[in-house]
């Protein structure tokens, strides 16, 4: 079914609806001043958080009741980022992004 014309158009629908996510995260961030990396080619936006990556994620839980994940996981290059992803509804990432901004602003 997924290679069919049907379930390629379904799939392209999906793919299209988590990226316009992803458009969504990286300009609200961007926006509040952080410097942000990807989320063109995947639903992942990761945001360098000018502190701790584990600080950053415990500000935007504790702050804004957002949860992330901190770059330290990732290794040592990914210490003072978190990553978003875009696998939500769109109205989840619109009330996480508003959650975000009242709480950083």
């Amino acid at each position: 079914a997924l290679y069919g014309v049907e379930g390629q158009q379904q799939s392209q629908q999906l793919v299209d609806y988590y990226m316009k996510n992803a458009e969504l995260i990286r300009t609200s961030m961007s926006d509040l001043g952080f410097t942000c990396v990807g989320g063109d080619n995947s639903p992942y936006i990761w945001i360098e958080g000018k502190m701790d990556s584990w600080q950053f994620f415990d500000q935007l839980l504790d702050k804004a009741g957002v949860v992330c994940t901190p770059g330290a996981g990732f290794g040592k290059c990914g210490e003072g980022y978190i990553r978003l992803s875009a696998f939500n509804s769109s109205e989840n990432v619109s009330l996480a992004m508003a959650r975000i901004k009242e709480a950083l602003a």
